[in-house]
């Protein structure tokens, strides 16, 4: 089975880790939402787009678990979502790894349930499930036929009791996560320059270090430590359940408290500080890489910590600058100058403070140095004038179309739920999102870039392909 583990930057390039926010997808769909009872859309003329809400239900157990139910009859599917408010934003020095290592053996079975049972009693029901780790948040979810809620439920409050931690799961699980390291980062062109970029751009440890953590620190992962970090974490008061799908909202509470009431609730974490204090001056450094082709330009900005006043604007912004083919980057830098094979990047919003990213890939023709005087160009001629009326528009249409196919899925509108409950203690932004977008002016869009894509806030991080090998003398 393949999990993410923190790769939360949304890039063409495996920059960042998992960042959620309504997908963009392909097809063209928005109008199929109007079929989900769940959503109450207004007419509207074409001037003004329909009003699009979820409705869902909020409880709290005795235990500090807080619940929310989306009770949505339109297909007899239900979909569980767990999310954690943990993180490697949560692991300290020498310790490091330990988040993406728990969503390994959190699958390693309980007391009522086997190793590896958790797969197969969600597979051979039709189901499907994963989990997932990023420096803000670790998520666990199941979407099954109707039928199966109680199922899902009791495997998931299993492992919320009585995680079964021993040396040998340790030992294999430790072995997974460090093949899952080769793989994804010691043997990957660039692996290692996207975790330097954090090291360099960031001053507090909790997004300084990579998610999957050292080798080092998980060869002296000790079974007390595994363990101390699942009672601190793991408990009902560190987590919110969302089921979202078709159920009768009384039967799924009453399931509910069954399954997770009895849990003990632990003492809350300690608190973390993830607000870099004012960057002052440029960063950069140079790597090489053995395995790198091309060279490749890594460019960050300094923003505002997530959920603030900004974000919608930087969305927009970071859509007009680099968000698909009609945006300034790729016409300016890759279709007129052909400078390069691959440029994009996103705006990536975190519990503290988050960051506006830039990558591109050189031809092996061109200069790096080339490269980023022209992505500066452009974001300068982005902060001297205010962009295009069509510009705006676009990236409203497509934040809403991206919005209104995400929250077509049950399991989708668990996730959000979950996710902006962690991450912004907010659940209700899952109805108030689309509206900040769409109210971003063309004077925001300019104040944000003045404000933020500056010199003295950017990190630059500058891969090379390592020289060749001189040839071997001939006999």
């Amino acid at each position: 089975m393949h999990r993410a583990f923190s790769s939360d930057r949304k890039r063409p390039t495996p920059f960042r880790y998992a960042r959620q926010k309504a997908r963009l997808l392909s097809s063209c769909g928005a109008c199929l939402s109007l079929a989900f009872a769940v959503l109450h859309i207004a007419t509207a003329t074409a001037a003004t787009p329909a009003p699009v809400r979820v409705d869902f239900s909020e409880h709290t157990l005795k235990n500090g678990l807080r619940v929310q139910l989306v009770e949505d009859h339109t297909t007899p599917v239900i979909a569980v979502h767990v999310a954690y408010d943990v993180g490697s934003r949560n692991e300290r020095p020498g310790l490091t790894g330990f988040a993406h290592l728990f969503e390994h053996m959190m699958f390693k079975g309980s007391q009522n349930v086997g190793d590896g049972e958790h797969f197969y009693q969600v597979f051979t029901n039709g189901g499907s499930m994963n989990g997932t780790t990023s420096s803000d948040i670790t998520r666990y979810f199941e979407t099954l036929p109707a039928n199966q809620l109680e199922l899902a439920l009791f495997l998931e409050a299993d492992r919320m009791r009585s995680l079964e931690i021993t040396q040998a799961k340790l030992d294999n699980q430790r072995q997974a996560v460090q093949e899952e390291r080769r793989m994804r980062v010691d043997n990957q062109p660039y692996g290692r320059s996207y975790e330097r970029f954090d090291e360099v751009f960031y001053d507090k440890f909790g997004y300084k270090h990579s998610t999957i953590g050292s080798m080092e620190d998980l060869n002296a992962a000790s079974v007390k430590d595994v363990a101390e970090f699942f009672r601190i974490y793991y408990a009902p008061n560190n987590a919110i359940l969302s089921v979202a799908g078709d159920f009768k909202r009384d039967d799924a509470l009453a399931l509910i408290r069954k399954y997770f009431e009895d849990v003990p609730r632990q003492p809350a974490p300690p608190p973390v500080d993830l607000i870099d204090p004012e960057q002052t001056a440029e960063r950069r450094e140079t790597l090489t890489d053995p395995l790198a082709r091309a060279p490749q330009i890594m460019i960050g900005y300094k923003t505002e910590i997530g959920n603030g006043p900004d974000q919608a604007a930087l969305d927009v912004l970071s859509s007009v600058l680099q968000g698909g083919d009609s945006s300034r980057l790729y016409q300016s830098i890759s279709k007129e100058k052909e400078l390069v094979t691959g440029i994009g990047g996103d705006n990536e919003e975190r519990i503290g403070t988050g960051g506006f990213y830039i990558t591109a890939t050189v031809r092996p023709d061109r200069k790096p140095e080339v490269v980023e005087a022209a992505i500066y160009e452009e974001i300068a001629r982005i902060a001297e004038e205010p962009i295009a009326d069509w510009e705006l528009q676009k990236a409203r249409n497509a934040t809403r179309m991206g919005y209104l196919q995400s929250i077509r899925g049950a399991q989708n509108r668990a996730t959000m739920l979950g996710t902006y409950t962690v991450l912004f203690k907010d659940p209700h932004l899952i109805n108030t999102r689309l509206g900040r977008i769409e109210a971003v002016t063309r004077a925001d869009v300019q104040r944000v870039a003045k404000k933020y894509l500056q010199p003295a806030r950017r990190t630059v991080l500058t891969t090379l392909p390592a020289p060749a090998a001189p040839a071997a003398p001939g006999p």
